[in-house]
């Protein structure tokens, strides 16, 4: 499942995707979100900026997609308990907030985020909505096992998890210790267990 929004126009290239994401990854390593721009990734993919902009508004969703969604294409976890599973995804989270390329873009994307409402709902329904939708089956499963209730607030549990991993590293910047996704879901698996 692609996170990105749906195209208008001809087919996507996916080898000319592959190219923009990457190039925009690289970028912002390199030379930070601001001075990061639609051409420069452009020019580094090899394609036109028409090209960019017929996938993405602009840069921060470019940028969002190519940092922020690498997990998001990932098998959905089936360990047999919820808390393995969360343990899966959890450590993709740490892996993605812990790379180079989070840490050089957080800064600038939160304050593009606080500076438009509109940006920060287009990222809601662009990228967060499908990438939550697609983890329903891990509680799903965990209450077909009987592991915890049908009413649990799943969307509360999975902003719980992502909030935890993005304070923990993205924002307080702490090296993660190999534990922490395991440790993360124990927590939260016990704090929703049916008792």
């Amino acid at each position: 499942m692609s996170s990105s929004p749906p195209s208008r126009g001809r087919p996507r290239n996916p080898r000319s995707h592959s190219a923009i994401v990457g190039a925009a990854a690289e970028l912002v390593v390199e030379v930070g979100y601001a001075a990061t721009s639609i051409g420069a990734v452009a020019a580094r993919a090899g394609v036109g900026k028409d090209t960019i902009y017929r996938r993405w508004p602009g840069k921060p969703e470019l940028v969002f997609e190519a940092v922020f969604t690498t997990t998001d294409n990932a098998p959905t976890p089936d360990t047999g308990t919820l808390a393995g599973d969360l343990t899966v995804l959890l450590q993709g989270l740490v892996d993605e907030f812990h790379a180079p390329a989070a840490a050089a873009v957080l800064p600038g994307l939160l304050a593009d985020f606080a500076a438009d409402p509109v940006l920060k709902a287009r990222i809601r329904s662009d990228f967060l909505a499908p990438s939550k939708e697609r983890l329903l089956i891990v509680f799903e499963r965990a209450v077909a096992r009987g592991e915890i209730a049908a009413e649990t607030p799943v969307d509360l549990v999975l902003d719980t998890l992502a909030g935890a991993v993005f304070f923990h590293i993205g924002l307080v910047g702490e090296h993660p210790d190999p534990q922490l996704a395991a440790l993360l879901a124990a927590v939260v698996a016990k704090g929703i267990e049916v008792r």
